[in-house]
């Protein structure tokens, strides 16, 4: 008999019901999610089973968690996959603590390294890749820049920075003068946060200048899928901020070709994810960071034809993933926001491709999910009133 596959998910967000759904869609299960506390986007869901475990952030605990789920599941094959930074970063480094599990990822050297941005944009220099103007501080610094005002400042270290919360902190922060980013400096080292931070060059544009590549590699250590999006809108609230709320996949083959090689070089495993934006001044591409996971947005992937779940599944538990390389090139329109915001807060040329991908039925929802909207009048509330919420919140944040 066929032994029972259950998705186990770390994480409440949007990407855990991406990816729930993914599972779902590919393989009709239903995947456990484990999280501090609840989040409405997975809230009266069919698809997700969700506990609450307070402390989960502590590797004892989690541990503890996943070990108690295991023994409840003898005869099931356990996928466990991460939804933030955080999550994956515990996966990874307490996976001989886990051995009931699959767990897909690479090691803890490498997650380590290529994770740490300042690692990262090292990769970027030897391999000939792409970046901005980059300049690695460290606390007590003087603040010496080779580029001009404005500039990005943000943590080498994503998965400390949030483990150090004060008022008024954000993703990503903008500063138009070196008085306001000695401001934004000192306050994210009043918080506790110990490590280096990123100063960039900021890269002109509006949101329609990033993009993200999703990209599968197989236990193999070859890639075996990737898909780019184009980003036509960010979310704009200050934790949201880079966020991508809108997508319509795109084709860059020497792009693909190069994160390919950068990827296979390195031996990586599992799902990676590029941030990367179009610079005007020059014409190139320059990636921002990759992230060790599947990205928040990732239904988007799975929406062109690129199934997140059936790529991961297909290798780590039924091992028949095919040996080829698929760079998509469907194009499809993903959002998570109404289409009223698109139209509002983005170029007109934008719009028209948007309202065309609809009336050739190429254009998907995350939220919009038959199967668990059905019959299900809590669900369809949440949906309702979730997106409402989005428009006041483009009205409130979004500045030009």
């Amino acid at each position: 008999m066929e032994r029972e596959l259950i998705p186990v998910l770390l994480g409440a967000d949007l990407n855990c019901y991406n990816v729930a759904r993914a599972f779902h869609e590919q393989y009709n299960v239903i995947s456990y999610a484990f999280g501090r506390y609840p989040i409405g986007v997975t809230e009266h869901s069919r698809i997700i089973r969700f506990t609450m475990v307070e402390k989960l952030d502590d590797p004892d605990v989690l541990v503890e968690t996943l070990t108690g789920f295991a023994e409840k599941h003898q005869n099931a094959d356990l996928l466990l996959m991460g939804c933030t930074d955080e999550y994956v970063s515990m996966i990874i480094r307490e996976k001989d603590r886990l051995p009931r599990f699959i767990i897909p990822y690479i090691d803890r050297c490498l997650m380590e390294d290529i994770t740490l941005k300042e690692h990262f944009y090292g990769y970027c220099e030897r391999m000939d890749m792409p970046y901005p103007k980059t300049v690695i501080y460290k606390k007590g610094d003087e603040l010496l820049l080779p580029f001009d005002y404005p500039i990005i400042i943000k943590p080498s270290s994503s998965v400390l920075y949030w483990k150090y919360p004060f008022e008024g902190m954000k993703k990503v922060y903008r500063a138009t003068d070196r008085e306001e980013a000695m401001r934004i400096i000192n306050e994210i080292y009043a918080s506790g946060y110990p490590d280096k931070l990123i100063v960039q060059d900021m890269i002109p544009g509006d949101d329609s200048g990033m993009y993200t590549m999703t990209a599968y590699c197989g236990t193999d250590h070859k890639v075996h899928m990737m898909c780019l999006g184009h980003v036509l809108l960010e979310e704009h609230t200050p934790k949201g901020l880079g966020n991508h709320a809108a997508i319509i996949t795109a084709s860059n083959p020497a792009l693909a070709e190069t994160l390919k090689h950068f990827l296979e070089e390195i031996g990586y495993v599992g799902y990676a994810n590029f941030d990367i934006k179009y610079d005007p001044r020059d014409g190139r591409m320059k990636l921002f960071e990759i992230n060790v996971r599947q990205g928040r947005s990732n239904y988007y992937v799975t929406a062109a034809g690129c199934n997140i779940a059936f790529y991961v599944t297909e290798d780590w538990v039924y091992h028949r993933l095919p040996d080829d390389c698929y760079i998509c090139d469907r194009e499809i329109y993903w959002r998570y926001i109404p289409d009223s915001i698109v139209y509002t807060y983005s170029r007109p040329e934008i719009s028209t491709l948007v309202k065309k991908l609809i009336r050739e039925k190429k254009a998907y929802s995350s939220m919009r999910y038959a199967f668990d909207l059905k019959f299900n009048p809590r669900r369809q509330a949440f949906v309702w009133l979730h997106e409402r919420r989005h428009i006041d919140k483009y009205k409130k944040y979004y500045k030009v």
